[in-house]
Parts: structure tokens; sequence; C-alpha cells
């Protein structure tokens, strides 16, 4: 099965006049078709940044991206815009930067399925979904909670294949999180589509199949039904979980003692 999504080696800088920041650090991640990841990770990790780079709304400064089987990153702008428009679905973090502000809320739905013909039943189920059926005031007139709702609707309303989005839940009370992570899944289930979110929402990393932790740039664990895994990276790179910097601060020195089933690390004595 071809994934959805995969990185190979990815690297981001972003440059200032005196300044380099490097954001993201070989980073190598699959996500296959159909799943629902939330990336997890403190602010500044890089998340975002690997989302926009998913999203096609960056380049990559080194290493190799592929969104169902074609390589984004080196394709020419106007046939990455075709391939965003057509199979990919994205929620920013500032919602009102999804929407239309003079546009309705059934509008915005509407607009967002250019290229097709208006589909009035999925426009009405959508609305209906996030809360929002029947409401007729402008998006830019909507709260911030009802632009959100508004934006994960109209990142679906063309059926993308891919669902991007940045913190989906971040101005939202629970119930309403609650309804508005559920629409993702249920197109997950029902059509297929793969779902990558970015959270801070603990109830938005149970609701999805997988978890993908950043750290300084870098995929440092991942987890599923529960329980979080470590990741061996490039060289053998290996971030320890924060947890347990009490037992190897920074800059220990370790033994690597071989096991059966893997090694084991002891702190040397000084």
């Amino acid at each position: 099965m071809t994934a959805a999504v995969r990185c190979q080696g990815i690297v981001q800088i972003y440059k200032t006049r005196d300044l380099e920041v490097v954001a993201l650090r070989d980073v190598d991640l699959a996500v296959e078709e159909g799943e629902t990841v939330a990336l997890l990770g403190p602010s500044g990790a890089g998340k975002s940044t690997l989302l926009c780079l998913m999203a096609g709304l960056l380049r990559p400064s080194a290493g190799r991206l592929w969104l169902h089987g074609t390589e984004v990153s080196r394709l020419p702008q106007a046939a990455l815009d075709r391939l965003r428009a057509a199979e990919i679905g994205v929620v920013l973090q500032n919602p009102a930067r999804n929407l239309i502000p003079y546009a309705t809320p059934a509008q915005n739905v509407a607009f967002a399925q250019r290229g097709r013909r208006a589909d009035r039943r999925r426009i009405a189920e959508l609305l209906e979904r996030v809360g929002l059926a029947g409401v007729r005031r402008p998006a830019g007139g909507l709260s911030g909670g009802e632009q959100q709702r508004l934006a994960v609707a109209v990142a679906l309303a063309n059926r993308p294949r891919l669902l991007l989005a940045d913190e989906p839940t971040s101005q939202l009370d629970a119930a309403s999180g609650r309804a508005v992570i559920a629409l993702p899944r249920a197109t997950a289930a029902e059509h297929g589509t793969t779902v990558v979110a970015v959270t801070h929402d603990e109830a938005v990393s149970r609701a999805l199949g997988r978890t993908v932790t950043i750290r300084d740039g870098r995929v440092g664990a991942e987890g599923r039904r529960g329980e979080e895994l470590v990741v061996v990276g490039r060289e053998g790179a290996l971030q320890l979980p924060p947890e347990y910097h009490h037992l190897l601060p920074p800059g220990s020195r370790v033994r690597v003692e071989p096991l059966e089933d893997g090694v084991a690390l002891r702190r040397a004595e000084p």
C-alpha cells in the first residue's frame, strides 16, 4: 500500500539576516492511508512546520516528501497547487485564515467545493455536524469557536484524501471539541481519509489512532493504544523522554549493554 505521507530525511531551516533556526532535523515519518495521527510535543518543537510541509505550504530545505506516491518536494508550483486543491484539506491554527469573512458558512463551504458542482446535501450535512446549520451571519462575524468549527467543515468540503489540522480544538469548549474531532474520525472511517492533527489537547490525541511526538525538531516517540515507544532515529539517535532526564541528565556518559531483545543504557560512574 502507498503511504499517504512519507517523509525522508526532512530538514527545515528558517533564515533571517543574522540567524539560522533549524526547525526540523532529519525527520523520517510514514503515515498510511486512512490513518488518524496526532502530532504531539512542546511548543516550538517543529510540529506546525511539519504540518505545513505536508500541506505544500512550505518546501523542505533538504530531504524528500511524498503525498500518495507523488514527490511534492520537487513539484513545480502550479502542479503543487493543483494537487493541494484536489487532495488536501487544511485547517490552519488561526481559523479566520481558512475563511472568506464576508461570506456565510454555507457560501464558505460551497466555495471550497470549487471545481465541482456545489453539493448542497454535503454542505448541509457538514454544517449540521459542526453545529452551524441555519447560521447566516458572515464568517467574519462569528465567534472564534464558531470560526474554528466552520474551518473544519470547509476543509472537508471537497472530500480530501488528506486532512491536516493545526490545533483544531484550541478555541473550543469540551462539547464542541468532541463534535469537531468526531467529524474527521468519521470521515476517516467512512471514506478512508487520512487525518494528521497538531494538538496539545489530550482528548484529541486519545481520539486518534496513533501519536507521534516531536521534540527538538526530531521524531522522538510514537504511540498506539495508550503505549508510547521511543523512536530510534538516524545514526542510532534516541531521545530520552523528559520524565527520565533525572536518571540520565544531559551530558551523562552511559554504557550500552546488549540484551537479547535490545540494549540497556547504564550511567557510568564519574
